[in-house]
């Protein structure tokens, strides 16, 4: 008996090929997009911890100080006193290649170097002429050959770099001997340096970036009893974890977007499966008859998803390896945008993603064929042979597949209400409300058809009126196609209708925050620029310049609930009109501001303080080169700057705690009757040769801000897009089961008079009636997809708020895209149905 079983589901596999062929196409695709985001996501982590291995070495801790670094003389001090300390001096910056790719600048003391990272003291001791010229010859660097071999030099020769606005000539001493792949990897654009090159070229003269340590608990304590006020120490890997948190949200809601791929794609096996239980109804109630068991027909039909899952699994491990070497780009590049430089060579391939992406795949299509398998198991040998009795059964379970999605959506609600900062149960409420919307579709679809009976027989009489009945008569088949288009378009509503609220709230805020005409301002990180005092003082005193504010952007540690870490901060000497530029959300500013000028209170950003339960009257401790010291909180003000947040300062406030008086930014008012090109111009030629400063109108500003805001999205969109193409895959797959289940409906109608024209007509019609309802359908969910994301999952992720807005094109452009998808998709079936021939298919009646 099972032998007999297993040959019949051979058979009818070998039978229907295209419609296994669409299912699998439907896994296959969503299985390639979670392998391509997690591939994408894990190379640009792994370029990062590479890139940090050259850096860190053995390093256990890490003695830090304030935004201008180590005095020279603390870490003398401290090996005087501690002669046993393993420690290595460090000074570190970036530049760009003159192809203006990122280089990070790595400045060491060779003879610290053996207990760290010895490849690099290695490379720079290799034989005495190397260390002569590492040492004493002016720009001595080290390369990997990979690095040199791009930026086109050889040992000896000399290569320029930009740092800080200035051009810089370096000379290529030695090569860095990358071992295997993963040192190439982690040796990549990295410039390693004598300590003293390092300072002179990033303008530390005196001064170091950080000093590594290699202690055991015991140093550690006894470390921190030596250290002078300004300097702490931590442990080293907490730069990865800091990268990790920052880059956390964004991950996550690209995996979701994936997620909600392989769930498009779920509606397209349920689909098929049922199809194809359908189609072997009377086979099923025949072997039912003779004595099969329903445990065997279950199994038979679970083993046949199974092994289309496992097909799609590789072919979408295989298509997942190939659209992430197209996503790499888009994921970097937003990273480096967004967060933290980092250079992505390669993708990473790792057998852990790919199985993990197979096994979603698979369970996926395991348990969207569940349901029709235990279905065909619970029906009686002879009504399994009535096709009547599949949509009667639907009609039947109707009440209660509406009432169990509604149940759905009141859990979403649930999800919402649940307290946390976690995005987690905002997206376990996405897919609540997606869940319960698709077991809502068959009743909206039957709502609809209603709705649109008088209109649609008025316009196209009597074939209409079949068409619409066609829709309702096969629910069981047309409601879930319906649903799959739904999900995947209301993902693009709700997605658009966040970008763009998003993108209007940012340019809101850039036009309310950009006071000044001018910027002016010097390429590098954002830490170490520093602007010539002579040339701000030339550019203040400008004919045309009514005022000059003047910005630092560094990072300081702040001891807060959550443990100690590095924070934003932003150090500003105001202009009149830069007051204004601030949108406060929490804070009465006729206090606010005059504790921020005078009382040394600061401001902080509203995801900082959604982060840290922050609110006006609150107190920030932050680690000063004079110590621990605490800042009250004036005001809680709107940016869209960090999602980590962002503390603001006076810079005379700064100045009483910092030793640091560099300027990162300017910003140029111009007075009434100034022109502000001439102006732009005036500033140029003031600066002179002195500096490369980067001169900017806010008009050119705010548009690159909104490129830059424009390409950060551009991932998402393509994610969508092929949320889409699944659910066209899917459409066409019950279109065609209409087509072969119909095949002799349609040959009676033929028989009667009816023309392959208005076969064609016929099915056109029923395919754009579909995907209106879709398109319909998906503006009020896709809507509510929007306000979770806004309120809920984006709030608790980047911790910033912004205002809803609905753009009506968003929603007409959902409904055009519903039809014209299902138009296309209809051509192929609508060409097979008009092709049929009602005396061949009516031959065995």
């Amino acid at each position: 008996m099972t032998a007999t079983l297993w040959r019949a589901s051979l058979r009818y596999g070998l039978r229907h090929p295209w419609q296994f062929g669409l299912s699998l196409l439907g896994i296959a695709l969503g299985v390639a997009v979670v392998v391509s985001i997690d591939l994408s996501i894990d190379s640009a982590r792994r370029a990062f911890v590479l890139s940090n291995q050259t850096v860190l070495g053995a390093t256990t801790h890490r003695l830090h100080g304030g935004p201008a670094g180590i005095d020279e003389k603390h870490y003398a001090s401290l090996r005087a006193r501690l002669p046993g300390l393993r420690a290595a001096p460090v000074v570190e910056g970036y530049g760009a290649g003159d192809d203006g790719v990122a280089l990070r600048i790595l400045g060491i003391d060779v003879f610290a170097e053996a207990p760290f990272r010895p490849r690099l003291r290695a490379a720079a001791t290799g034989d005495g002429e190397v260390l002569a010229a590492f040492m004493t010859q002016a720009g001595g660097a080290m390369l990997s050959a990979a690095t040199a071999m791009r930026l086109g030099v050889g040992i000896g020769e000399h290569f320029r770099i930009l740092i800080n606005g200035r051009y810089y000539d370096l000379a290529l001493v030695a090569m860095l001997e990358a071992g295997d792949e993963l040192g190439a990897a982690s040796l990549a654009d990295v410039v390693v340096t004598d300590i003293a090159t390092a300072q002179e070229l990033l303008n530390r003269i005196g001064r170091l970036s950080r000093v590594d340590l290699r202690l055991d608990d015991g140093e550690s304590k006894a470390l921190v009893e030596l250290l002078p006020n300004g300097i702490r120490v931590e442990r080293a890997g907490s730069g990865s974890k800091l990268a990790e948190r920052m880059t956390g949200a964004f991950n996550l809601n690209l995996v979701m977007l994936g997620l909600l791929a392989v769930m498009v794609g779920m509606f397209l096996v349920y689909n098929t499966v049922t199809f194809s239980v359908v189609q072997r109804r009377q086979l099923i109630g025949t072997l039912r008859a003779i004595g099969v068991g329903r445990d065997q027909i279950f199994t038979v039909i679970l083993v046949e998803a199974a092994l289309v899952a496992l097909a799609a699994a590789v072919v979408g491990v295989v298509l997942g390896i190939l659209l992430a070497e197209q996503l790499l780009g888009l994921v970097s590049r937003t990273i480096n945008d967004l967060y933290f430089a980092v250079s992505v060579r390669e993708l990473a391939v790792t057998p852990m993603i790919l199985a993990k992406g197979a096994i979603v795949g698979l369970l996926a299509a395991l348990a969207a064929a569940a349901v029709p398998a235990y279905e065909a198991t619970r029906v009686a040998p002879r009504a399994a042979m009535a096709r009547s009795l599949i949509e009667s059964s639907m009609r039947r379970r109707l009440p209660l597949v509406s009432i169990v999605g509604l149940l759905a959506l009141l859990l979403a609600l649930l999800f919402i209400r649940l307290p946390g900062e976690s995005p987690a149960f905002g997206f376990a409420a996405l897919f609540a409300l997606v869940f319960g919307c698709a077991l809502l579709t068959p009743a909206a679809t039957l709502i609809l058809l209603r709705i649109f009976r008088p209109t649609c027989v008025f316009i196209g009489g009597w074939l209409a009126r079949l068409a619409l009945g066609g829709v309702a008569a096969n629910l069981s088949r047309t409601a879930i196609a319906i649903a799959a288009l739904t999900v995947a378009l209301s993902a693009t509503v709700g997605v658009g209708v966040m970008v763009d609220s998003f993108r209007r709230s940012v340019s809101n805020w850039l036009d309310l925050t950009m006071r000044a005409d001018l910027y002016v301002g010097l390429p590098g990180a954002p830490g170490e620029r520093a602007i010539d005092p002579a040339v701000m003082t030339r550019i203040a005193g400008l004919p045309g310049v009514a005022d000059v504010s003047a910005g630092r952007g560094v990072s300081v540690f702040a001891e807060l609930d959550g443990g100690g870490r590095l924070v934003d901060l932003v150090v500003l000497r105001m202009a009149r009109a830069s007051y204004a530029g601030f949108q406060l959300l929490q804070g009465d500013p006729s206090r606010a501001w005059p504790a921020f000028d005078g009382s040394g209170a600061v401001l902080v950003s509203e995801s900082l303080a959604r982060r840290e339960a922050l609110a006006p009257g609150a107190s920030l401790r932050l680690q000063s080169d004079g110590g621990v010291h605490a800042f009250p909180v004036a005001a809680v003000f709107r940016d869209y700057g960090s999602e980590h947040g962002a503390i603001v300062m006076a810079r005379a406030t700064y100045d009483r705690h910092w030793d640091d008086t560099a300027v990162s930014t300017l910003g140029v008012y111009a007075a009434e009757d100034a022109d502000p090109a001439a102006l732009g111009d005036a500033v140029r030629g003031a600066v002179g040769g002195d500096q490369l400063l980067v001169v900017r109108a806010t008009g050119a500003i705010k548009k690159a801000s909104m490129k830059v805001f424009d390409r950060t999205f551009t991932i998402t969109s393509v994610l969508r897009g092929l949320a889409t193409i699944i659910a066209f895959v899917g459409i066409l797959s019950a279109l065609m089961a209409l087509a072969l289940e119909r095949y002799r409906e349609v040959a009676v109608l033929r028989a009667q008079g009816l023309e392959p024209r208005q076969v064609w007509q016929l099915v056109q019609t029923q395919t754009g009636i579909m995907g209106l309802i879709a398109g319909l359908l998906s503006i009020p969910v896709g809507i509510a997809m929007a306000l979770v994301l806004i309120l809920v999952i984006n709030l608790r992720s980047f911790g910033w708020s912004m205002d809803v807005h609905v753009d009506p094109a968003i929603l007409l452009q959902s409904v055009a895209l519903a039809v014209a998808a299902a138009l296309i998709a209809g051509i192929y079936p609508a060409y097979r149905m008009a092709r049929i021939s009602p005396a061949e298919a009516l031959r065995e009646d």
